[in-house]
């Protein structure tokens, strides 16, 4: 009997699963809500729906990591999920491109951005007339610098595990956790202290689209690597089997290219009269 059920080949067959089910309406609530929410009604069925979403993305990838922790992910499946994770991050670079375009667009031709948002303004000038940026060379190279040294700090990580330095894993993660964690606050101080706001103008709302979403990027990639950190200290992941860890690095070092972008188009190149504070 045993042998019936033994596995002869080198992939996985998932067991039956609600968790694309549960997700898929989970979604729905959640996008019904926001709807609501953009049409000035009550956030409630939105609330309720995040929160579904988010229980089944714990419970779906709790049962992953068990599969993994199985055995279950053989070479095979993992170089499928590789494939998988590839085309992900490729799905992000292209959602990074819109963003980038819109802030193309608007600022190689300010004049027909800027009178498409406010009829009542000329344009010609990059950024608008009246907006002052932030200083490129203050915070925001700060920023970087942070995230170029949190690239670093999670390749320490994964040199390590490949290495059998369980002690180098974990400590490389709590440095890459923390500098995440201190990107996030930096932008959070730099939001509040900043001269325009996001409503009313076109340079506002491609500064707050395109670096707001890296931000949000920035904190899922944080949480990420956090659960990372959590699996390592449970004795999780080897030098042979660690996929789960090698796709949070492959996710950060997009974060960390990404922000490159950011930091040389927006806050370098189109910088204009930095703010007075």
């Amino acid at each position: 009997m045993a042998d019936s059920h033994a596995k002869h080949h080198d992939y996985h067959l998932v067991d039956p699963s609600p968790w694309p089910v549960i997700s898929s309406i989970s979604t729905l609530i959640l996008a019904i809500g926001a709807v609501q929410v953009f049409h000035d009604g009550a956030p409630w069925v939105m609330l309720i729906g995040l929160v579904a979403v988010l229980y089944s993305m714990l419970g779906w990838w709790r049962d992953v990591i068990k599969e993994g922790q199985k055995g279950d992910h053989t070479p095979v499946v993992q170089l499928h999920l590789r494939y998988g994770m590839i085309l992900f991050i490729a799905s992000e670079v292209m959602f990074f491109v819109a963003w980038f375009w819109a802030y193309f667009d608007a600022s190689l031709y300010p004049g027909e951005a800027i009178q498409a948002m406010r009829a009542d303004l000329t344009g010609g000038t990059w950024p608008p007339e009246g907006i002052e940026t932030f200083d490129p060379w203050h915070l925001p190279l700060i920023n970087t610098l942070i995230l170029l040294t949190s690239g670093t700090t999670v390749t320490w990580a994964h040199h390590a595990l490949q290495h059998n330095d369980r002690s180098g894993l974990i400590w490389g993660l709590v440095l890459t956790v923390a500098l995440g964690a201190l990107f996030t606050v930096f932008q959070a101080y730099e939001y509040s202290h900043a001269a325009f706001g996001f409503a009313g103008h076109i340079y506002g709302a491609t500064f707050y689209m395109a670096t707001g979403f890296h931000g949000f990027h920035v904190i899922v990639g944080t949480v990420f690597l956090l659960v990372c950190l959590l699996r390592a200290m449970n004795g999780h992941f080897s030098s042979e089997a660690h996929f789960g860890f090698e796709a949070a690095a492959w996710y950060w070092h997009f974060v960390d290219v990404v922000w490159l972008f950011l930091f040389v188009v927006i806050y370098v190149i189109g910088a204009g009269a930095p703010a007075a504070s």
